[in-house]
């Protein structure tokens, strides 16, 4: 992905606009003008720390990412970008949840790969052939269904490689 600079008001004392690809740029900030919400730095900052990471990550991770994110602000710029589809919450049955970029705002499709135990979550790459047959099982159930697939994501719960040595 290529990454552009945004501007910088860090010299001030304030969060620095970061580095976020163009074509991300304008596609996030039309889907937050459509619920009336602006492309703040804050926001900006959000996106920035995900595109860094190469996982989902919780908040105390995006905040190890970008530190001078206050706490609350995160949270609440968390739910409107996601609200927006510009974030996406990954699932666990952990405390604390995860949260990436939209896989259309991203170069690649993957699936996830979910720890029981410590909650670890592993982005995998299916092969294509895989992955179309799962595409092709969708689509029957849908129109069997009456229902139109936009898109489809695959969690994999059980034991990461660790957690499995343990027990």
């Amino acid at each position: 992905m290529r990454m552009i600079p945004v501007g910088n008001s860090a010299k001030r004392g304030r969060l620095s606009s970061p580095a976020v690809d163009a074509d991300v740029e304008t596609t996030v900030a039309s889907r937050l003008r459509r619920l009336g919400q602006r492309f703040t730095a804050g926001r900006r900052a959000l996106v920035d720390a995900l595109t860094k990471v190469d996982r989902p990550v919780t908040i105390e991770e995006i905040l190890r990412v970008e530190p001078r994110l206050p706490l609350s602000s995160t949270y609440r710029n968390l739910a409107i970008l996601q609200q927006a589809g510009v974030v996406h919450r990954v699932s666990t049955d952990h405390e604390f949840a995860r949260f990436e970029l939209a896989e259309d705002l991203t170069d690649r499709h993957h699936h996830h790969l979910v720890c029981e135990s410590c909650g670890t979550i592993e982005d995998v790459e299916i092969p294509a052939r895989l992955d179309r047959s799962v595409r092709a099982a969708l689509d029957e159930l849908a129109r069997t269904a009456r229902f139109r697939v936009a898109s489809h994501r695959v969690d994999a719960f059980g034991l990461c490689a660790r957690c499995a040595a343990e027990r």
